[in-house]
């Protein structure tokens, strides 16, 4: 049997990796980062990390781009790694095993870095720990990608919007994951966030930056693209299909 490629031991290492991606959807996000690199994009940023598991699905897509001859690229990594609404003691998702027996409080941090050395990944993906909204305020590179999956009540996920929405560069993606495909379990309504990215427009109407509408299959990361051409903003719509 052949040894595995960077790019799939990457993706092997996703998968063992605690965290709540599903694989299809990690795959295009792989996929998703892939291409920003390859068109030259050398920022890549997700909102919201946890133990690592997106990153290291983030990274595979650089990695890929790199074998074929792309320049470098990083993932920066933002989280301030105490776990969002939905992690915290008496919720569904808490993990007690990730609580710093110290503070009591939760702590991520360390797992991600364990996990990011493991798999042979430090050298793709850099942690920036803190308030998402605080460092987007302060942020002043383009990104070829931003995955924002930080928390998911509405407070946090807006204040996550609306601070990295215009981070993305021209041309390049802005992904959002929710935590249910099904607005009825309690995800947000595709109206939702075609409303929240014709905000985002009609904010920066006079600007020749503006963001592409949400298009993607239910299940899939909310996708936008946007697009300048020429004098004058422009906008297209892009679906990212998972890697095969």
């Amino acid at each position: 049997m052949s040894p595995l490629s960077r790019p799939e031991r990457l993706l092997e290492a996703a998968r063992a990796t605690k965290g709540f991606m599903p694989d299809d959807e990690g795959l295009a996000l792989a996929a998703l980062a892939e291409r920003a690199t390859l068109a030259g994009s050398s920022s890549i940023v997700e909102v919201g990390a946890y133990c690592g598991r997106s990153t290291l699905y983030l990274a595979s897509g650089i990695a890929r781009a790199l074998s074929l001859g792309a320049a470098p690229a990083v993932v920066f990594s933002v989280d301030h790694h105490h776990g969002s609404e939905e992690n915290q003691a008496g919720s569904e998702h808490h993990d007690d095993t990730l609580v710093n027996r110290e503070t009591g409080r939760m702590d991520t941090l360390p797992f991600w870095r364990r996990t990011m050395e493991a798999a042979g990944a430090e050298d793709l993906a850099v942690a920036v720990v803190g308030d998402s909204p605080t460092i987007a305020a302060r942020w002043n590179v383009r990104a070829g990608l931003v995955l924002i999956d930080g928390g998911h009540g509405e407070a946090p996920a807006w204040a996550d919007y609306r601070g990295w929405a215009p981070r993305v560069a021209d041309d390049c993606w802005l992904a959002i994951h929710d935590v249910f495909p099904d607005p009825a379990d309690g995800g947000v309504p595709r109206s939702r966030s075609t409303e929240a990215l014709s905000a985002l427009v009609s904010s920066r109407r006079n600007t020749r930056r503006k963001p592409g509408a949400c298009e993607c299959s239910d299940g899939c990361p909310g996708l936008a693209r946007r697009r300048d051409r020429g004098h004058r903003g422009a906008t297209r719509r892009r679906t990212a299909e998972p890697r095969g």
